[in-house]
């Protein structure tokens, strides 16, 4: 049996066509894994010139873990994950999701990642952080309101519109608190830190609302890409399973909530198949609220897209229409081009 002692380790990038990149493809398919469009880059273990394992970096989240039947046994898979770590330390991404079946939970339990969520098909969460998810529930609970109507809203604000300020003015009315947490990742039309700063002055008039900042445990590259990468319905519903089911056992008792509003979603499959996925997921625990979106002048409902469009084509007299004063400040003053 081989040993890791004689392994040469290095990393590549995901995105170039090199012989590297078509030796982690190979690997994976003998392996039955599909290579993923978002990897950013491959660590690969190398006995010469035979790939005796990959692993592939996507953000902050592991994937694509293989090794050859031969190497199976030598803690190769151990290695990889250790290689993967430094790497991500050095990038700035010390805290680690991966995904797998149950079936391989204890393979990467030994090699220093912790279950946090699983869905109703075996597929597992794990991270590399020993009680992270609790860490993370034991602060919003110092966040906590009292109240018998607590409401939640997660949005993405790319960016925050007069629909979004509708839908938090709503939840607010109809609640003693509402909690509006704001979707971290930076993987939108605008960076996180503009996006929260419209919805945090969007939001300013109303007194009953805490703005959240969101985290990788809720509508993230961790527990729900699809919704940044638009994978088929199947990998829609595996991951949307395990965002919903975090939402639903530690997010929602950390801050007893009891509603969740949502949009109606007429544009996006995504995010409509996420919303039907949540209405059974909280059946019985948490009231699911769908507002209707707000439409303008009997137009079509508005939407954080046609925004963009708008503010990309510089029609300033439509936008300033489709979102709130605060928003129509933020994009003039960051985004629009003086005349």
């Amino acid at each position: 049996m081989p040993t890791s002692l004689s392994l040469d380790f290095r990393i590549s990038d995901a995105t170039s066509t090199s012989r590297d990149r078509v030796a982690c493809e190979q690997l994976l398919n003998r392996c039955d894994l599909q290579p993923e469009s978002d990897i950013q880059y491959f660590i690969q273990a190398w006995d010469g010139p035979h790939l005796a394992g990959c692993a592939g970096l996507a953000g902050n989240m592991v994937k694509c873990v293989a090794t050859e039947s031969a190497w199976r046994g030598c803690n190769l898979t151990g290695r990889l994950l250790s290689e993967v770590e430094s790497i991500a330390n050095r990038l700035g991404t010390p805290h680690l999701f991966l995904a797998t079946h149950q079936k391989n939970t204890d393979i990467f339990r030994h090699c220093g990642f912790w279950p946090v969520a699983k869905d109703t098909r075996h597929t597992v969460l794990m991270e590399n952080v020993p009680g992270g998810l609790r860490r993370y529930c034991q602060r919003l609970t110092r966040l906590r309101q009292p109240g018998n109507t607590i409401a939640a809203i997660v949005m993405n604000a790319n960016p925050f519109t007069l629909g979004h300020q509708f839908l938090a003015q709503r939840a607010a009315e109809q609640s003693d608190w509402l909690h509006l947490f704001l979707v971290r990742e930076d993987a939108s039309f605008f960076p996180y830190a503009d996006r929260l700063e419209m919805v945090k002055k969007g939001v300013a008039h109303l007194p009953n609302v805490t703005v959240h900042e969101g985290s990788s445990y809720m509508i993230s590259r961790a527990t729900f890409p699809s919704y940044f990468l638009k994978e088929t319905p199947q990998v829609d519903h595996a991951w949307s399973d395990i965002d919903l089911t975090i939402f639903r056992d530690h997010i929602t008792p950390a801050l007893g909530i009891t509603h969740r509003y949502i949009g109606s979603e007429p544009f996006c499959g995504t995010t409509r198949r996420y919303n039907q996925n949540m209405h059974l997921a909280f059946q019985g625990k948490i009231s699911v609220i769908e507002t209707e979106r707000l439409a303008l002048d009997s137009g079509p409902a508005i939407s954080a897209s046609e925004v963009r469009r708008l503010l990309i084509e510089e029609k300033s007299a439509l936008l300033r229409h489709k979102v709130p004063a605060t928003s129509w400040h933020w994009l003039k003053t960051h985004y629009l081009t003086p005349p």
